[in-house]
């Protein structure tokens, strides 16, 4: 061991903490049901019960508390996701069997965990009730004392003993300052909370409902539909990157999975970092080994096993060194371009598109939906950690074939070989490719007819020269059986490449067309966006403000108290009004439609000819005033409307 384990491990055995966090988790869970039973209280239910009848007290007390309502929340999202960002050490914890009972049997795991899991989520409750509760002062302050309190908690037990045993030197200072820096700012955010609702209360500041029905965003993606596009100059970035949308925005959901994908991954490398230093530890005392049995055997085969192992090692820590960065930057990528991914799925559902997804999942199942939408997050997180591992690794196997296979020759002094066999390979390969264009280019010229029409692309599909197309043919296949080979092994290597790849990705499948159902990941994707699609479209949202803004505009309408205040000032026939002013302005934009209105019942004939003779000239007139004057608006105050129209 080199003197950075040694000094860790004596380190470690001084440092004890006097806090378990296992038991604080425990003991956390007995304030947790008291504010949430308080939190309860302070909520009411819509609707009477039968408990509310017998119990008068009670007054529709002890409603639901929500602790992140995950389908339609686009407020106070990066308060949501830092909140997930301060339980990301202990979603880590989850993929361990740090929260399973202890003496659980092999059978019971899968229980076990839930139980775990449950009880994880239940000490970190009351954070998020506290930021949803519609009781802001209480909310604010029990928020702030819990969070606080989880605070102070970490942070002593990281003072005590900042070591730990997988990393030795500062391991829980490295594992939980992303969740301490979360923390303070859920404490600042409970504190604004506070003063916002003082001031409020004592009338200071106005109060905004922000849990509006439709929220301000979508209303101007609504109003943007019926205004005529812009095409405006993007640049390079929002071309081919990302273009800001100031009508869209991503839910609570989406912010908090990306928060604490960022925050896992950070851990989880950090992690695999310390386990690699390990092996590399190991590898490099099997080196000192061999070294020192040199002077007693001397056998040339022993000694270029040991120049082996020396070249592996250094090899090896280069190449995972730089995999490391490469497949982090890969990974954070994806995380951002799932988001992306996101709100392109979302506006083609929007618009009725459903092309891009499989035909079976365009009327998707409504229960899978809905537990697709429960599970995603904590699947999401999954994908991405299982997805840099398996790319870690496969990039680490290719980068040692290269080195194997370029590097050390040319280390060795066998360049020129490579050269050659690298030379030959290509020309092969480019014979082989040559052969492949030549077919297109056969078929193309000599074995498809020509184009109907000059301004045709492409030839039609009709051939031509069948005769020498049969032979073509004949001659072709024996070359193509072998070609098929080497087509099959490449096949092969894509889909290894692509699939190792493509794991972390979640918004698409790696498996081909027809066993998309196999793919839960995906599924569940589609599921997700199905259900947000749903519950959060624009036009529907908007469609269903209007009924109920119209449905309250009529209640009001029917009391006695609103009958007796506008009764005076409202005349009765402003319905007939309205109706005359939208008459006047469809047949000024309109003209022809005059002639096809119902004349009213007159005594004769004659007089209907004249009343349409009459309508067909004021329709020619209206038509080419409406021609010349197509840039002056039109006011309907300057027509005056008769009961003879």
């Amino acid at each position: 061991m080199d003197s950075q384990s040694v000094r860790a491990s004596q380190e470690n055995a001084t440092c004890k903490s006097y806090i378990d966090m296992d038991l604080f988790l425990h003991c956390s869970l007995v304030p947790s049901v008291l504010i949430i039973l308080a939190l309860s209280f302070l909520e009411r239910r819509r609707n009477k019960t039968i408990i509310d009848d017998r119990i008068q007290l009670l007054d529709r007390r002890f409603g639901f508390v929500i602790p992140l309502d995950l389908i339609g929340t686009f407020n106070n999202r990066w308060t949501f996701g830092f909140a997930f960002g301060a339980i990301a050490n202990k979603v880590m914890s989850l993929f361990s069997d740090e929260y399973l009972p202890a003496g659980t049997p092999p059978w019971a795991r899968a229980l076990g965990l839930l139980a775990g899991a449950l009880e994880v989520g239940l000490s970190y409750y009351p954070i998020f009730a506290c930021l949803t509760s519609d009781n802001k002062i209480i909310g604010s302050i029990t928020g702030f004392l819990y969070s606080l309190t989880w605070f102070i908690v970490m942070l002593v037990d990281i003072v005590l003993c900042p070591h730990g045993d997988m990393i030795g030197l500062y391991e829980k200072v490295i594992f939980n300052w992303p969740s301490l820096l979360c923390f303070i700012f859920l404490l600042g955010r409970f504190v604004h909370m506070f003063i916002k609702s003082v001031r409020i209360l004592m009338g200071s500041d106005i109060s905004r409902d922000e849990n509006l029905f439709l929220p301000e965003h979508q209303a101007n993606h609504v109003k943007r539909l019926f205004r005529k596009p812009v095409e405006e100059q993007k640049s390079w970035f929002e071309r081919k990157i990302y273009t800001w949308d100031p009508c869209f925005k991503f839910p609570s959901r989406m912010i908090g999975t990306t928060v604490l994908s960022l925050f896992c991954l950070y851990m989880f490398v950090t992690l695999e970092v310390s386990v690699f230093q390990l092996i590399s530890q190991l590898l490099y005392t099997l080196e000192e080994n061999m070294e020192q049995l040199i002077p007693e055997v001397a056998w040339s085969a022993y000694n270029q096993t040991v120049v082996n192992v020396k070249e592996f090692n250094g090899a090896i820590k280069g190449v995972w060194f730089i995999t490391t960065f490469s497949s982090c930057f890969i990974t954070v990528t994806y995380i951002f371009h799932i988001l992306v991914c996101y709100r392109k799925h979302m506006k083609r559902l929007w618009v009725g598109e459903k092309g891009f997804l499989p035909i079976k999942y365009h009327k998707p199942s409504p229960s899978q939906s809905v537990a697709a939408i429960a599970r995603y997050s904590g699947w999401q997180v999954a994908y991405i950690l299982w997805g840099y591992l398996i790319l870690h690794i496969v990039q680490t196997l290719f980068g040692m074939c290269f080195v194997y296979a370029f590097v050390f020759p040319i280390n060795h002094g066998q360049g020129i070989a490579l050269l050659r066999g690298l030379g030959f390979s290509v020309l092969s390969i480019a014979i082989v490719i040559g052969l492949m264009v030549l077919q297109v280019q056969l078929a193309g010229h000599f074995f498809l007819q020509k184009k109907i029409s000059p301004e045709d692309k492409k030839k039609p599909l009709a051939l031509n020269n069948r005769k020498a197309f049969h032979n073509f043919n004949y001659f072709f296949f024996f070359y193509n059986v072998i070609l098929g080979l080497s087509a099959c092994l490449i096949r092969l290597l894509s889909s290894l490449v692509l699939g190792s790849w493509l794991v972390a990705r979640i918004d698409r499948t790696i498996l081909q067309r027809g066993y998309e159902s196999s793919d839960m990941g995906y599924n569940t994707w589609i599921g997700m966006i199905y259900v947000d699609h749903y519950h959060t479209n624009p036009v529907l949202m908007s469609f269903c403000n209007v009924l109920l803004e119209r449905k309250a505009e009529k209640g009001l309408r029917e009391s006695i108290a609103y009958y007796t205040f506008t009764s005076s000032t409202e005349s009765h026939s402003s319905n007939k009004a309205r109706t005359r002013w939208f008459l006047c302005y469809t047949l000024l934009n309109n003209p022809r439609l005059i002639i096809q209105r119902k004349p009213k019942q007159l005594d004769d004939l004659h007089s209907i000819n004249d009343v349409s003779h009459t309508r067909l000239i004021n329709a020619s007139v209206l038509e080419a005033e409406v021609r010349n004057n197509k840039e002056r608006p039109i006011v309907c105050s300057d027509v005056e409307l008769t009961d003879t129209t």
